[in-house]
């Protein structure tokens, strides 16, 4: 079953590239990145620049947790957008790459981001793209937003009181969960001994799991997504890291999801799997 909406193109889409013929390339303190760490998408962005060490390298503005424009985005990112199109309409939303030679956006699309961090930038920190696994990090994120995310946002979405509504939903995420649960039973890490691009992915999605997608679903659903002792384990330990939760931003997560959330709320789904307050740095 296909639980995936149709995806909106990024309007930037800009690459950096390997010299200087490329226009864009990795030179530090040029660029900058503009982030909000209530959103997952940004959130992906934030631990992929502190697990590669990029803190003195490209420099990052914290935008709030919520947009402050009638659109659904930020002013202070407006003038960016006004620079890099012409008679811009749209909203101005994060996470963006601007660049600061220019006045201009490099790109808003997270996949090209976090590759380019990953590859170009690179830093101090570990191989978050190792040659050859390419096919199968991409399996995981489609994994992650398709059988896990879109998923779990369908099931609340087809309400509570039609359990037949959101069965099949409710199998797509369980049989997802399931997957992720026997990798992390035998290593350590998604894809074995050594923290990839894959992990970053499937932490945050747990995280959102855990603290926005668990209001719209009942107690029954949430005992079930709980049953994974393995996976939450390894959530828990990867949240014991700084890099990774510095960035935990609880409050901004609850206040994005108020500001956007439609959906019904389950009663008696109130508690979390994982207690995210205690790994804030």
């Amino acid at each position: 079953m296909s639980v995936i909406p149709s995806v909106v193109t990024p309007v930037f889409r800009g690459r950096i590239g390997c010299d200087v013929r490329s226009g864009h390339y990795a030179v530090p303190h040029r660029y900058r990145l503009h982030l909000a760490l209530s959103c997952p998408s940004c959130l992906r962005v934030a631990v992929t620049h502190s697990l590669l060490g990029l803190q003195h390298t490209l420099p990052l503005t914290l935008l709030p947790a919520t947009p402050d424009t009638p659109g659904g985005g930020y002013a202070t990112l407006r003038p960016l957008y006004e620079a890099s199109a012409h008679q811009y309409a749209g909203p101005a939303v994060a996470p963006v790459l601007s660049d600061g030679w220019t006045g201009r956006i490099v790109s808003t699309h997270v996949p090209d981001i976090l590759r380019d961090l990953a590859l170009r930038f690179r830093g101090t920190g570990p191989e978050l793209l190792p040659s050859g696994r390419e096919s199968e990090i991409e399996a995981i994120g489609d994994l992650c937003e398709r059988s896990v995310n879109r998923a779990a946002q369908r099931a609340g979405e087809l309400g509570l009181d039609d359990l037949a509504a959101h069965r099949d939903p409710l199998a797509v995420l369980f049989a997802a969960l399931g997957r992720l649960e026997r990798r992390l039973e035998r290593q350590t890490y998604v894809l074995g001994d050594e923290i990839t691009a894959a992990d970053v992915h499937v932490w945050v999605t747990l995280l959102q799991l855990d603290t926005v997608h668990r209001w719209h679903l009942d107690a029954g659903a949430m005992d079930r997504v709980a049953d994974h002792p393995a996976l939450w384990a390894y959530a828990q330990r990867l949240a014991a890291r700084p890099v990774f939760g510095r960035h935990l931003d609880l409050d901004g997560i609850a206040s994005r999801h108020r500001a956007h959330c439609r959906g019904q709320e389950a009663a008696g789904a109130a508690m979390s799997i994982v207690d995210w307050r205690a790994y804030r740095v």
